[in-house]
């Protein structure tokens, strides 16, 4: 409760602290929708990371929006990329749960 909206920038840090240093980076849809319909193990899933060119698009993107000067492709384009990240941070969550369990 005391975190109250910084619940999803505590939670990336302490994925970050868990995740092993090899990543597997993504750069879109497809290719996050065929890694986890390969069912990798929890220490997969964990190390995904978006590439710096996404990340470099999402923050072009955020900030763009934040200024009210995003188009109408632009504004797909960013709900694209935030439903992305938003299935990687579930999919991150389940697999820090089964670790937990399992251990």
């Amino acid at each position: 409760q005391q975190l109250g909206d910084r619940l999803p920038e505590v939670l990336d840090r302490a994925i970050e602290e868990l995740t092993p240093p090899e990543t597997i980076c993504y750069q879109d849809e497809l290719q996050i929708v065929e890694l986890l319909a390969s069912q990798p193990s929890p220490e997969v899933i964990l190390a995904i990371r978006p590439t710096p060119a996404l990340q470099t698009r999402m923050s072009e993107l955020l900030d763009r929006n934040k200024s009210g000067t995003l188009s109408r492709l632009e504004e797909a384009e960013l709900a694209r990329y935030l439903l992305l990240e938003h299935w990687v941070r579930l999919a991150k969550a389940h697999a820090y749960k089964h670790l937990q369990t399992a251990a």
